[in-house]
């Protein structure tokens, strides 16, 4: 199959269950690869340190550059893009078996989760995007079936990149101390307020003890920082922070606007809420090998083989485009695994889109 191909989604979704000429194995393909499970950790602390080094240098030159200079653009899409790739650390952080990397899990929540407001505990409930009996179901919060949906369900998904950074401010500041004092309240806000997802609907378990010690640990922490980056400026300083909250704005929403058009483009987006097989959950999923310098800007860490992350999740990100390119090289040439492939985030946002749009007019006829 050519990488350019696109896949009928009604067929795909119809038709995913059943035995194509080549089945694809997950067992095969893990055989493949099997020797590239392990985590280089000077990989993610060179990584990691020189992307928030970038973003927090670029960050402090915007403001002092020029209005809408050149030179302050630069900065503010390169501070904004370098955040980025740092934050996205934290889809590897969830995988990271208990007692793995702790010391660079503490670091980046520090230097990361907490200044944005993106503390891992936010991402935990990543494990059901995975798992075999909640992918793609009404308990997996990172799915929604758009290719089925109308068009103004992806509109309103990419408008809600701007209201989300003062969300979340709120949520740290306001709602966190409320539920420290209330158990119901608690019990709302880590079950409606407590999720990076894109379902609205998702309601997230009950912690376990533990869990919910380092949920307040990490609450805390963010809430002590919303009320300093308020409250000290004017305090100690004289004067209110309002450039540096009106840049961190837009940054944050940059930030999610990217996070988002990356996300519409990792799945198909074909099913609508059941559960599906581990192989339909891979098919489901999709490849980005080309272009590297422009997929890494949008889906770095390794997110431009979300395919071959959801079939080998423990796999470390600086090792998946080289699983990939083994899985090509060996696999049978009509491997359902190719049509995984696709050549661009454009094509594919404009497949979903034209998908959308048959979604649409079939309900209407």
């Amino acid at each position: 199959m050519s990488p350019e191909k696109t896949v009928n989604l009604e067929k795909f979704a119809a038709d995913a269950d059943k035995p194509s000429a080549s089945t694809f194995s997950p067992a095969e393909a893990k055989r493949i690869v099997h020797d590239l499970f392990a985590r280089n950790p000077v990989i993610y602390w060179v990584d990691f340190l020189a992307s928030f080094a970038v973003g927090s240098v670029c960050f402090a030159l915007v403001r002092r550059t020029p209005l809408f200079s050149p030179q302050q653009v630069v900065c503010f899409v390169i501070s904004a893009l370098a955040y980025y790739r740092a934050a996205l650390f934290i889809h590897e952080i969830v995988h990271f078996p208990r007692g793995v990397m702790t010391t660079f899990k503490v670091v980046w929540n520090i230097l990361c989760g907490t200044p944005f407001l993106l503390p891992s505990f936010v991402y935990q409930t990543h494990h059901d995007h995975h798992r075999k009996t909640t992918y793609a179901t009404d308990r997996d919060g990172e799915y929604l079936p758009f290719a089925r949906r109308p068009r103004w369900e992806i509109v309103k998904y990419l408008l809600s990149s701007f209201i989300i950074p003062p969300l979340v401010v709120f949520r740290f500041a306001i709602l966190s101390p409320l539920a420290w004092i209330s158990p119901r309240f608690r019990a709302w806000v880590h079950a409606h307020a407590s999720s990076m997802v894109i379902d609205p609907k998702y309601i997230r378990p009950e912690p376990t003890p533990r869990e919910l010690f380092w949920i307040r640990v990490q609450e805390a922490l963010c809430f002590l920082w919303v009320w300093g980056v308020f409250l000290v400026p004017p305090i100690f300083l004289g004067r209110w922070p309002i450039p540096f909250l009106v840049q961190a704005y837009a940054t944050a929403v940059l930030v999610v606007l990217i996070n988002a058009l990356r996300t519409l483009g990792a799945h198909r987006y074909a099913f609508e809420p059941h559960p599906v097989d581990f192989s339909e959950q891979v098919l489901d999923s999709l490849n980005y090998p080309y272009r590297w310098w422009i997929a890494e800007l949008w889906a770095p860490v390794g997110l431009r083989y979300h395919a071959v992350h959801h079939l080998f999740p423990s796999m470390p990100y600086h090792n998946l485009g080289r699983a990939h390119r083994r899985l090509m090289a060996q696999l049978p040439s009509d491997s359902p695994y190719r049509q995984t492939i696709r050549r661009s985030l454009l094509a594919q946002l404009r497949d979903l889109w034209r998908e959308a749009g048959k979604a649409s007019s079939a309900r209407r006829g």
